[in-house]
């Protein structure tokens, strides 16, 4: 009896190793491919300017309360509250050591479009990831190159206060394996050249839905409630839905969603507020041409009430 049960206990054993080995095989830190980085040329410094703020890399990695250039100092630091413990945004800048400035572009993309870290490491999707893997090869080379054009900091962010299990990164790639994807959010039906540039902004560099959608207790997006507000996930207040439903600005028309972009002033001649403010102010140094594409998307999704 007792051998039985110990091969029986064995076999189980096996089992579980054979299917913990399956699930890390699956859910793998994966990177793009090498050719995907190379013979990119010289980086377009102007697109680069242009990908950064409609990135808003300023909003979580500059100092808080900066203005002016200091917006341009990416230390790092800034707390970043959810339901899964606190994060802190990391020294981007162009210091060598402390921030990205001695990254290869294949290891600033694969963090940007894979969520892979420099160690191969499956990074946080409170950095991004999800959005920016809709990101062009061209604008993520002409990006870091801008990037690097900016001042050095040799500041060190606090390291990220999780609890268990979300203190171990490999569970990272079941999430992935769940929610990480790179095809479009929404489909639009007819959409012209216009709201396919808009399409692009939102759901990639742009990264609007991390905030405007609502997401599941895992962190997922809901399905079929793209930009439909929903909770703060600092915690504090709603994010509102802007969908052609919404009552926010679902009666806004194309002007009025770009002219709110660049000047921070509602139809209503009410302000900007909260955490919008400094979305705001990076969406006004974008072409203008970006803001009424980033309208036209908009109008153009399927309305959630």
């Amino acid at each position: 009896m007792a051998s039985k049960w110990l091969k029986g206990l064995g076999a189980l054993v096996a089992l579980g190793v054979v299917g913990a080995g399956g699930f890390l095989l699956v859910t793998a830190p994966d990177p793009q491919s090498d050719s995907v980085w190379a013979d990119l040329g010289e980086p377009d410094l102007a697109n680069g300017r242009t990908v950064f703020f409609a990135g808003g890399c300023t909003s979580c990695h500059a100092a808080a309360g900066s203005q002016g250039d200091a917006r341009l100092v990416l230390s790092g630091g800034a707390p970043l509250k959810s339901p899964f413990g606190t994060f802190h945004a990391p020294n981007i800048s162009s210091d060598a050591t402390a921030g990205i400035g001695g990254w290869t572009l294949a290891e600033f993309g694969n963090a940007m479009t894979r969520g892979v870290g420099r160690q191969g490491e499956h990074l946080y999707p409170s950095f991004p990831y999800g959005s920016y893997a809709r990101m062009s090869p061209k604008d993520i080379n002409d990006l870091y190159g801008f990037m690097k054009t900016l001042p050095a900091s040799s500041a060190v962010a606090p390291p990220h206060e999780l609890p268990f299990p979300f203190n171990i990164r490999l569970v990272l790639g079941g999430w992935k394996l769940l929610y990480f994807t790179d095809t479009p959010r929404v489909e639009i039906a007819n959409a012209n050249d216009v709201a396919r540039r808009g399409q692009y902004l939102v759901e990639g560099p742009g990264h609007c839905g991390e905030c405007h959608s609502p997401r599941d207790a895992l962190g997922g997006f809901k399905s079929g409630q793209w930009l439909a507000g929903g909770p703060n996930p600092e915690g504090e207040g709603t994010i509102p839905n802007i969908t052609p439903g919404s009552k926010s600005i679902g009666n806004w028309s194309e002007g009025e969603i770009a002219s709110y972009l660049e000047t921070g002033f509602t139809p209503d001649f009410d302000s900007v507020g909260g955490s919008m403010v400094e979305v705001q102010k990076n969406m006004a140094e974008l072409p203008a041409a970006d803001r009424e594409a980033i309208a036209a998307y908009l109008k153009a999704i399927p309305a959630v009430p």
